[in-house]
């Protein structure tokens, strides 16, 4: 799967801070592909249609949506005009839906997107941003590629890591590594980086069916025949990308650990990884292990879904509302801001 860019969505939670980093990288990206950007935001106040239906008239609630969404779309049209995006072709959606992570979809869908760069709302633990219940959302349900913006570095000499599981160890399928692949030697192409290929291994463990078994360490000579058709099956799989022996980083250990001290250590700036949704128990990718990966990771994370997946996210009818279309002269070229007040409709039918 490689990545051709021709829209991006910019979903945006937080309408009262800009998100700065998602702007600037999504205007990078825009630049280095000429896709078009939208910024969309969800609107997720109470529908005034559905506060006091039975005191309020049909032109009531239709002047308040589209006073609430005109608000909404104004904020967005001055992110619009931040300079990262000067000269670009930028859409400004603000929509009645919900929830969050189902209206992005749903948006990601309607306008064909090639790829989402979650700016959702998120807050700091110590020196590490934490992730929100839209973006797990996304990570299980969307898709279309998540970009999640974790660093505020710039992509300058990028180091961008695809994180394999040759083995399908996790349940995954088939062909997603060689999309992860190829995914992350597109992404390097189009910012001017390099690609590196990381697979963390367990060491192989005979377990004694009994409760409290002592673990039987396998002999010598087959950890190492073990070993060896990791690193075969590793390097063979970069390849595919022209990515050397020498940028496969095979590491014993947990995912979480050893991909964060990986990260780390190549001072990477992009991990790109795959997710599969196999029900809301069990979470999703790479075993359970999702939420230790993705909130230790200090880089930028692209998460990209196996082919022919299936959201279960349902469409919805949308009814406009008039909105005026804006064309701003920013520093540099012209840049076409068209602003869209939409309302989610309660029909629905499967997308």
């Amino acid at each position: 799967m490689s990545i051709q860019m021709r829209r991006i969505l910019v979903a945006i939670g937080d309408l009262a801070h800009p998100p700065k980093s998602e702007l600037r990288k999504a205007g990078l990206l825009a630049r280095k592909s000429g896709a078009k950007i939208e910024l969309f935001h969800a609107i997720t106040d109470l529908d005034p249609g559905l506060s006091f239906p039975e005191a309020v008239t049909a032109r009531a609630v239709a002047e308040q949506r589209s006073a609430t969404a005109t608000q909404g779309q104004q904020k967005l049209l001055r992110m619009a005009r931040d300079r990262s995006l000067h000269g670009l072709e930028v859409t400004c959606t603000a929509s009645w839906d919900f929830p969050p992570h189902e209206a992005i979809i749903r948006r990601a869908r309607t306008i064909k997107a090639d790829l989402v760069i979650a700016a959702t709302r998120r807050h700091r633990l110590g020196a590490r941003m934490v992730l929100t219940n839209t973006d797990w959302e996304l990570i299980r349900h969307c898709p279309t590629p998540v970009l999640l913006v974790k660093s505020r570095r710039l992509y300058r000499n990028p180091v961008v890591i695809a994180a394999v599981d040759p083995f399908h160890a996790h349940v995954r399928p088939a062909d997603l590594d060689k999309r992860l692949v190829d995914a992350g030697a597109g992404i390097a192409k189009l910012i001017r980086g390099r690609l590196d290929v990381f697979h963390a291994y367990m060491p192989l463990l005979s377990v004694a069916p009994m409760a409290g078994a002592t673990p039987v360490m396998l002999p010598p000579e087959m950890e190492i025949t073990h070993e060896d058709l990791i690193t075969r099956e590793v390097r063979e799989l970069a390849q595919t990308a022209s990515v050397p022996a020498k940028r496969c980083h095979l590491c014993m250990g947990s995912v979480s650990s050893e991909l964060d001290a990986t990260v780390r250590r190549t001072h990477a700036h992009l991990v790109v990884m795959g997710a599969v949704s196999r029900s809301a128990v069990s979470r999703l990718f790479i075993g359970n292990t999702a939420e230790r990966v993705l909130d230790r990771l200090t880089c930028d994370v692209l998460v990209i879904k196996p082919r022919g997946f299936k959201s279960k996210v349902v469409a919805r009818r949308a009814v406009e509302a008039s909105a005026p279309r804006v064309r701003a002269r920013p520093l540099g070229p012209v840049a076409l801001e068209r602003a869209r007040i939409r309302h989610a409709g309660s029909s629905a039918h499967a997308a």
